[in-house]
């Protein structure tokens, strides 16, 4: 506001005296707005008397510094802020739209008074003092709430990130599942860790929040060096419902794969998600035409190679070991396809058997394990875990 009087308000002998008219209604003032207050918002009687006197400093701060607004405006810009008197604690008691009702309630009780108990030629110019005055008023709300919700922000992304490094090192237990809930994360039925790179040009992850918001997902996330390291949670069960949902949100991330860790049930849980997402990271440029976003299960091969224990204990035992346990005649049957370059009809005449019986086997061993050992990525992964499952017995 400038220094300067607006062209309205009266000259500064008139304006004294009216400021000392409007003085001595302020204390009616502020109880009338109370009373209006008390009679619009139950919710005003059900907060505990701390914060209801708490209320009562913020409508009596307003009123007197209406009254020094206008008996000095000279001095507007050094006024304090009329919410300073109340405690941080108010801010989160009291929604935006409450303080809004606050005031918008307050203003309207001052104009009253001042067109009920202040003489007729005070009037236009203290309702169109109120009427500036409020601007300064709704300022001074908006600046607390954004501060409120800055310090919000910060501490959640702090208390985000506890979380998420709990999760990744395997920590999580239920004082941080409490402290998930409180950043909203409802324990949905399925999550998951999902890894890639971190984008450049999203310092606050905005996009990867609104994205899982829009898929009704629920989502924490956080940066760890160059990596983005999302949990999601929602009503999927299986890898492939996990790996549509994130396919949703891959352009949140940065370049460069993005590695979807297995589903489970429990945030304590999560850190095999973790183990198994950040692994795959790790070996995912080994293999060119990965898709993006790639299971870490579907990376089994490379995290294996790159030396992932779990990796080349779940190809051994996971894929190589129930053929092992149906038949035989799986094994054998895989190694001579192998070995007569997939040929059906070659491999037929090698174990004196119909070409029919091949096709059979073949299909048998994709059923079990999930891999066509017809398809190069398939055959990849059977190879490998037939090393691993004769090397691990």
């Amino acid at each position: 506001m400038r220094d300067e009087a607006p062209d309205w308000m009266p000259a500064p002998r008139a304006r004294t005296a009216m400021a000392k008219r409007l003085a001595a209604t302020s204390s009616a003032m502020t109880t009338a707005a109370l009373a209006e207050i008390t009679r619009r918002y139950p919710w005003f009687s059900d907060l505990d008397a701390d914060n209801r006197a708490s209320v009562t400093l913020v409508v009596r701060a307003g009123v007197d510094g209406f009254v020094q607004w206008f008996a000095g405006p000279s001095t507007s810009s050094d006024q304090r802020n009329i919410f300073a008197a109340a405690p941080r604690s108010l801010t989160a008691r009291l929604a935006l739209q409450q303080t809004v009702d606050l005031i918008r309630t307050t203003v309207e009780t001052v104009e009253q008074q001042i067109n009920t108990a202040l003489p007729r030629g005070d009037r236009q110019a203290l309702t169109l003092a109120v009427l500036q005055y409020s601007r300064e008023i709704a300022f001074d709300a908006a600046e607390v709430y954004a501060r409120a919700a800055e310090t919000r922000g910060a501490w959640d992304a702090r208390l985000e990130a506890l979380v998420m490094d709990a999760v990744v090192r395997g920590d999580a237990d239920e004082s941080v599942v409490s402290r998930a809930s409180t950043l909203g994360w409802h324990s949905p039925p399925g999550l998951c860790v999902v890894i890639g790179d971190l984008p450049e040009m999203d310092a606050d992850l905005r996009a990867v929040r609104s994205g899982a918001a829009r898929a009704g997902l629920d989502v924490l996330a956080s940066a760890q060096g160059p990596r983005l390291v999302v949990l999601i949670g929602g009503d999927f069960t299986t890898e492939d419902e996990a790996l549509e949902r994130v396919a949703r949100l891959v352009d949140a991330f940065g370049p460069g794969p993005v590695v979807v860790g297995p589903v489970v049930t429990d945030l304590v849980d999560a850190v095999v998600s973790a183990r198994a997402a950040s692994s795959g990271r790790r070996a995912a440029m080994a293999w060119v035409d990965a898709p993006r976003p790639v299971s870490a299960r579907a990376l089994l091969p490379e995290r294996a190679l790159a030396g992932d224990g779990h990796a080349r204990r779940e190809l051994a035992h996971a894929i190589f070991a129930p053929l092992v346990a149906h038949s035989s005649d799986l094994i054998t049957t895989l190694e001579a396809y192998w070995a007569c370059g997939t040929s059906i009809e070659a491999t037929a005449r090698r174990l004196f058997i119909h070409p029919n019986t091949v096709r059979y086997r073949l299909a048998r061993i994709e059923d079990l394990t999930g891999h066509s050992p017809s398809d190069p990525r398939g055959s990849y992964v059977l190879r490998l875990a037939g090393t691993l499952g004769r090397l691990l017995d």
